[in-house]
């Protein structure tokens, strides 16, 4: 299948195009580089452009014979969608519709949509289900929202066929070592901690300790980044099955993808400490505004639906590889770049 990956060079993205190019699939990437790093994926599948360039977005589709999408592409930090909701309904919203019309205008139409568990705001049970009421309470949730909506009303008026996955918290690297993560800022918690075990931080915040939890830290799922593109690739053929586009009938597909276990901050820090042998110093901070308590993902219909199943199903499995990958390149995609512009 030939696909293009917007937001290919991010983070996730990078180890999906990875995922799909084993497996067969014939893979472009579109990124503008404003998050991605050009280092994490093939030089001749790359195209280097902005969701709003309609003609040049035409153009990638029609002249590589685009059979579907994975859209990745947008922008992911609830604080800054806060400070700067202009960036998140410019970049997520305007951008995708803007993919969307030039899918439209040549034919393709079908996507696999990076959506959020941010979707759900501050859900009142757990583990959160799709049939809980999406109540986003930031502009970051409000804009994965709003392409979600899009994309179900694409289904109705053009028959497009999609999946919007709701992912909780995406972690780890490859196995490999040589293809992780790294964010400028750092948001991500594993990351974070790992960086004071390499000497790079001095010590971790953990942002409140009187939550209604166990530890009175927050809990989160944490999913393996490879787990997740396995998930992609899988809903990818299920819209594109079977046969020809013209008779497969137009799909909406709406899943969570997670674990189905909750770590807390802090049981997250021990897990790195025993993986990294190092003490990492911790201190108790304030609360941020808008963090929930517990987010822990019911994924049993990703499981069904897709026939999914997570490898990593362990905290400790997850931060493995996330610590390979941090302490082969303690500065990142940083190195590859000296050596490629070398």
């Amino acid at each position: 299948m030939k696909v293009l990956v917007t937001g290919g060079a991010g983070y996730v993205g990078s180890h999906t195009v990875r995922w799909l190019s084993q497996r067969g699939d014939r893979v472009w990437i579109y990124d503008d580089l404003s998050r991605g790093h050009r280092e994490a994926v093939p030089a001749d599948q790359f195209i280097k452009g902005d969701l709003l360039d309609a003609n040049k977005l035409e153009a990638a589709l029609f002249e590589n014979g685009i059979e579907a999408v994975v859209h990745f592409a947008g922008a992911s930090l609830v604080g800054e969608s806060v400070e700067r909701p202009d960036i998140y309904y410019r970049n997520n919203v305007a951008g995708s519709l803007s993919l969307l019309e030039a899918m439209r205008a040549v034919g393709v139409t079908r996507i696999v949509f990076s959506s959020t568990t941010a979707v759900y705001g501050t859900p009142e049970m757990m583990p959160i289900t799709e049939s809980l009421p999406l109540a986003p309470i930031n502009p970051y949730g409000f804009s994965k929202r709003c392409v979600e909506q899009i994309l179900a009303d694409y289904q109705s008026a053009y028959g497009f066929s999609f999946a919007a996955l709701r992912y909780f918290n995406a972690a780890g690297a490859s196995p490999d070592g040589d293809l992780g993560e790294d964010h400028t800022p750092e948001s991500h918690l594993i990351p974070i901690v790992l960086q004071v075990a390499l000497g790079q931080r001095e010590q971790i915040v953990i942002f409140g300790d009187d939550y209604q939890t166990p530890d009175g830290t927050c809990i989160r799922d944490y999913v393996h980044v490879d787990d997740l593109a396995a998930a992609h690739q899988a809903a990818l053929s299920i819209l594109c099955s079977p046969g020809d586009s013209q008779a497969v009938a137009p799909q909406k597909l709406f899943m969570n993808l997670g674990i189905g276990r909750g770590y807390s901050v802090r049981e997250v820090i021990d897990v790195c400490r025993a993986v990294t042998g190092h003490e990492i110093p911790a201190v108790v901070g304030p609360r941020r505004p808008g963090d929930p308590p517990e987010l822990v993902a019911n994924s049993s219909l990703a499981q069904r639906e897709l026939n999914w199943q997570p490898k990593y199903t362990s905290l400790e499995s997850i931060v493995e590889t996330a610590w390979r990958w941090h302490s082969q390149h303690p500065n990142g995609f940083a190195e590859d770049k000296v050596s490629v512009e070398s």
